[in-house]
């Protein structure tokens, strides 16, 4: 069965504000009888669907069938699946909230992402090296091929030169920043994901 925006509608609400799904009454139509539906909906009516992945992504399941909650939200919202990727512009991929999520390329979801923790110059993109060992080399990455930005004496100065190719070449102004993971709270709704990232509790303040 393809999933339509009015069917996810029927089965699941999203708040756009908190990024959080929640299940719906369903009706006894949809079961195989009366006891079934009972059960059912005395069971999860109202409670968050879903759970957090080792990826940290949310995965919703419906009808044994699993989808990854931020595409829902832009079916629940705009009545059709992203045509690309979805770039979480925060970067914390559990944060589901509709300010959040842009329907965004390969490319431009590239151009968003975290600073590595093996970093040691703070900034994407800058390392201490290369050719010249004692100068620090900055360059970028667009459309695959990797562009040299130059080697400096300064530290300062291959930031600067980075951060300059990230604004010429379209990067994200998130582009290289850190996140942590585990606990996230959004206007009083706590999303906090357990040690294997199996399941997400909602605690509300």
């Amino acid at each position: 069965m393809e999933l339509t925006q009015d069917y996810l509608k029927s089965i699941l609400h999203y708040n756009p504000e908190t990024g959080v799904f929640t299940w719906l009454r369903r009706s006894i139509d949809t079961f195989f009888n009366a006891r079934a539906a009972n059960t059912w909906n005395r069971k999860f009516v109202g409670r968050m669907a879903g759970s957090v992945q080792k990826n940290g992504y949310v995965l919703i399941e419906i009808w044994a069938k699993a989808y990854l909650a931020h595409r829902l939200a832009f079916l629940y919202m705009t009545g059709k699946f992203p045509a690309n990727c979805v770039d979480h512009i925060n970067g914390v991929k559990s944060d589901n909230r509709w300010c959040n999520l842009r329907d965004a390329t390969r490319s431009e979801n590239s151009q968003n992402t975290k600073r590595r923790a093996d970093n040691k110059s703070s900034c994407t993109g800058v390392a201490i090296g290369g050719r010249k060992r004692n100068k620090w080399r900055a360059r970028i990455k667009v459309d695959g091929r990797m562009i040299h930005l130059g080697y400096f004496k300064k530290i300062d100065d291959a930031v600067t030169a980075r951060k300059s190719a990230e604004k010429k070449y379209g990067y994200h102004p998130n582009h290289g920043r850190t996140v942590t993971s585990g606990e996230l709270t959004i206007e009083g709704i706590t999303l906090e994901s357990s040690e294997e990232y199996s399941t997400l509790t909602v605690t509300r303040d």
